[in-house]
């Protein structure tokens, strides 16, 4: 089968097609023919620095397809049936291929009315989101939430999530993007290339942050007392946990968890009608450079997404 690897760190140009065995599920796994993968800021990362997987590096955690093998002890899933999910993270999985194994509860049952593109790009990003809004934040009707970056890949899904749990929402973005922020729900969007967020917002509940750099210290000062701010952008960010205890409020690092219970949640909010993925850009996985260097700009309305078209 095919998959895209890479011989050495560096940038998108180290990505090559490489024609490598396809793997078999092990016990409680299943194998997933992929149709569709997402392209996240962490790939990249990971492809220059080799992360947390070190080399050699396969790169991907996204993916939606179609169920080929299941794996003995897996009974909730069959072969046909249509998944998506994250598997495997902070391991590596290696969904920039035709086939991906996957632990079976890394995966969920991909929503009727969603393209493979779409739940290609709803895993990761989608779980970030909602450990961040639900389980970190663990948000609430009428509360204020703020978030960064609120057209990019996790910042859009956020702001649904949010509004969907009843919050008051207020989305950073420039001001090309305030009506597709609207559109998703927020109450109000600050543009942050025309004025300090921290100037037009205040008394808030809860900030999600994935910018991180001087984003982290600014929007401790956005927070109400005890107010929470859920950063995402790097494990540097965990030192703001000692600064906001000092200033009566509280922050936390995230880094996104395989979880089955938290796809089913947002598969859930999908077919409610509640949450929809924006997608900015789809290449074939042959262009998985290209793709790289799109996702680099940090300028991504929503997701960039690879299809993926199996032997």
């Amino acid at each position: 089968m095919r998959a895209i690897g890479q011989d050495v760190f560096g940038g998108p140009e180290v990505l090559r097609v490489l024609e490598v065995d396809r793997p078999a599920p092990g016990t409680s796994e299943v194998l997933v023919r992929v149709h569709a993968t997402g392209v996240n800021p962490t790939d990249l990362w990971h492809r220059a620095t080799g992360g947390l997987i070190g080399t050699p590096v396969r790169l991907g955690w996204d993916v939606s397809g179609v169920v080929e093998e299941v794996g003995l002890g897996v009974t909730w899933l069959r072969p046909g049936d249509e998944v998506f999910g994250m598997p495997r993270l902070p391991e590596a999985a290696g969904t920039y291929a035709d086939y991906v194994t996957s632990p079976a509860r890394h995966l969920a049952r991909k929503p009727a009315g969603l393209s493979h593109v779409e739940a290609a790009g709803l895993g990761l990003a989608g779980l970030t989101a909602w450990q961040a809004i639900v389980e970190t934040a663990d948000v609430r009707p009428g509360q204020r939430v703020l978030v960064h970056a609120a057209a990019g890949g996790v910042g859009h899904l956020a702001v649904q999530i949010a509004k969907s749990r009843g919050a008051h929402v207020v989305g950073t973005a420039s001001a090309a993007k305030h009506d597709l922020v609207r559109e998703l729900g927020a109450d109000e969007v600050v543009d942050y290339t025309a004025a300090r967020f921290e100037d037009a917002v205040a008394d808030l509940d809860v900030v999600v942050d994935p910018i991180g750099g001087g984003y982290g210290p600014r929007s401790l000062a956005t927070l109400r007392p005890g107010g929470i701010l859920v950063s995402l952008a790097s494990p540097a960010e965990a030192y703001l946990a000692d600064e906001a205890r000092r200033q009566g409020r509280r922050a936390g690092f995230l880094i996104v968890q395989p979880d089955h219970a938290g796809l089913r949640s947002l598969a859930d909010l999908v077919e409610r009608g509640s949450l929809r993925v924006v997608v900015d850009a789809v290449l074939p996985i042959e262009e998985v450079a290209k793709a790289h260097e799109l996702v680099a700009t940090g300028r991504v309305t929503g997701k960039v997404v690879l299809t993926v078209s199996s032997p």
